[in-house]
């Protein structure tokens, strides 16, 4: 799970295997494989260090197919 931060301040874990994608519009916007959006103040940067970090924590360096 990695953390990231909604914009009334609340943490929240995601599993970040569900994200489908992510845009800033302007706010950074994660897009879950559910369709569900979760709106958050992390930097796109900051997500995508957390992530890697994640992969690499469960062994998984390599991009899956």
């Amino acid at each position: 799970m990695i953390e990231v931060i909604r914009l009334n301040g609340q943490r929240y874990w995601l599993n970040p295997h569900m994200i489908e994608f992510m845009e800033e519009l302007p706010d950074v916007t994660l897009t879950m494989l559910s369709g569900k959006k979760v709106v958050v103040r992390n930097s796109p940067e900051e997500i995508i260090e957390q992530i890697v970090a994640y992969r690499s924590r469960l062994g998984i360096t390599k991009q899956e197919l």
